[in-house]
């Protein structure tokens, strides 16, 4: 590409002999390693194209043939299916859970033993405003108490 004359480019004016459109023409080829990567990505999507066609061909094919054999057997096919996906469905969720518990279990033993996992400032922060609150809660309950047993002998002064 380096090797290409000024003014060779789109623009450039019209040669006025055909020895000088040759050589533009020969300015503009591409190279061995172009040339190689055309070919690769041609004989690649040559055998996909190919592959494609073949599964697609088997594909209906295999329909074609054994469609009346599955419909004849699909009251035996379906629920056996149904029970085996059931079961797989249940495994894998109980490995998850078992997963999600192992990994909780793990973070609150690293909470708990002082290693501050991930998010335990949060944990932290929402303890902190949780027994705020449930201080405020008993103040205003105390005050709030105190007034309605105030009331209540006021209504009821032998009670």
């Amino acid at each position: 590409m380096a090797d290409r004359q000024p003014g060779a480019g789109p623009r450039a004016q019209r040669p006025a002999s055909g020895h000088a459109l040759l050589r533009q023409l020969h300015d503009r080829a591409p190279n061995s390693t172009q040339a190689a990567g055309l070919l690769t990505l041609v004989i690649s999507g040559a055998i996909l194209l190919l592959l494609t066609g073949v599964t697609l061909t088997g594909t209906v094919a295999g329909l074609v043939f054994f469609g009346p054999v599955i419909l004849l057997t699909s009251p035996i096919w379906f629920p056996v299916a149904a029970v085996i996906f059931m079961a797989i469905a249940g495994f894998l969720s109980v490995c998850g859970f078992g997963v999600a518990a192992a990994a909780g279990a793990t973070w609150l033993y690293r909470y708990f033993s002082g290693r501050h996992p991930l998010g335990s400032d949060r944990v932290d922060y929402a303890r902190s405003r949780i027994a705020d609150t449930a201080s405020q809660m008993k103040d205003y309950a105390r005050e709030y108490g105190g007034y309605l047993q105030s009331r209540a002998k006021d209504a009821a002064p032998g009670a």
